[in-house]
């Protein structure tokens, strides 16, 4: 009898099935990004002994990033990599690492802010139920132009790509009386090419990605934002995942969003070098108008806090005094 109940022991260990995690990214196959998502995937398999498993959907075979939000909320995904707009749906106040020319040129104090934040970030995005697995840089993100914009009070009436229903964004872009143009993130190239749009923003490193530097002839050459991206998981799915291997799950995790974030940070190096030996002419403004810039983020603070992103969120990182 001893036996027999060892035998149907085993048996139902064997018969468990893993549990395998869905993930949608918009990130193809073959770029660095997904070669560290794969090596993150064997790492969980091994350290879990295969009893859970990432499955992970490439180049946006699952639609963009809104549309896997929306799956994850169906319960068809279960997380994703997401960035600001998205990762701002889910709640507002990841957005003030985003408030448009808060850090210039310094990558440095973003990213220092951004680890200063991760906890209380991460503990507003679980509030709404998804579960971070570690944050990462996307970049500082340069304006680049068809048109030649020497000054700020070149940018009126300039037609710009933005990402549709980004209320940072939209809220930059009245304020500078730009045009704004909202597309899918794929529609870009084609519309920079038509004329429809004449400027869209990004890290060097996906203007070269998106081939968007054969359309374009001018780059900004000060930072209008920084970018930052999480890889989330559904809250209910996650505490599906056995308590022994949670931990290890979240610490593996995070270093490789830590491996992605030093991999973009020398890839938007090399590839502002290589955008300006392609021929795209660097732009500085003058002096007198990083003044204007500076009130200009201001005037976005204002219209947008307790309403996007909370008076706490923005105190704590250290953005803005208390706005009246």
């Amino acid at each position: 009898m001893a036996k027999l109940f060892l035998v149907c022991c085993l048996f139902l260990s064997m018969a468990l099935p893993a549990m395998t995690l869905k993930l949608g990214v918009v990130a193809p196959e073959g770029t660095s990004f997904a070669t560290l998502l794969k090596g993150l995937s064997k790492e969980v398999g091994e350290l879990t002994n295969n009893e859970v498993k990432l499955k992970i959907y490439y180049g946006g075979s699952q639609g963009d990033e809104p549309d896997v939000l929306r799956k994850i909320r169906l319960g068809q995904l279960h997380g994703g990599i997401f960035t600001g707009k998205t990762l701002g749906d889910i709640n507002g106040d990841v957005r003030v690492m985003e408030i448009p020319l808060s850090f210039g040129a310094n990558r440095q104090k973003a990213l220092e802010t951004l680890e200063s934040m991760s906890d209380f970030l991460s503990a507003k995005m679980e509030q709404n139920g998804f579960v971070n697995l570690g944050f990462f840089e996307i970049g500082l993100v340069y304006l680049v132009s068809k048109k030649k914009i020497s000054r700020w009070g070149d940018l009126p009436g300039i037609k710009i790509w933005l990402w549709e229903g980004d209320p940072l964004v939209t809220t930059l872009v009245e304020a500078t009386k730009l045009v704004s143009v909202p597309l899918p993130l794929p529609d870009v190239l084609t519309s920079l090419s038509t004329g429809m749009v004449d400027a869209a923003y990004s890290p060097p490193l996906a203007i070269l990605a998106l081939q968007w530097n054969t359309k374009v002839k001018y780059l900004l050459d000060y930072p209008i934002t920084y970018s930052v991206g999480a890889f989330l998981l559904d809250k209910k799915e996650w505490m599906k995942v056995p308590a022994k291997f949670q931990n290890k799950i979240m610490e593996v995790s995070k270093k490789c969003m830590r491996d992605i974030t030093e991999a973009n940070a020398k890839a938007n190096q090399e590839s502002l070098i290589a955008l300006k030996q392609g021929g795209i002419e660097f732009i500085s403004f003058p002096e007198e108008d990083y003044k204007i810039m500076g009130n200009m983020r201001r005037e976005i603070i204002t219209r947008l806090v307790n309403k996007l992103f909370t008076q706490e969120a923005l105190d704590r990182a250290g953005k803005q005094e208390q706005v009246k």
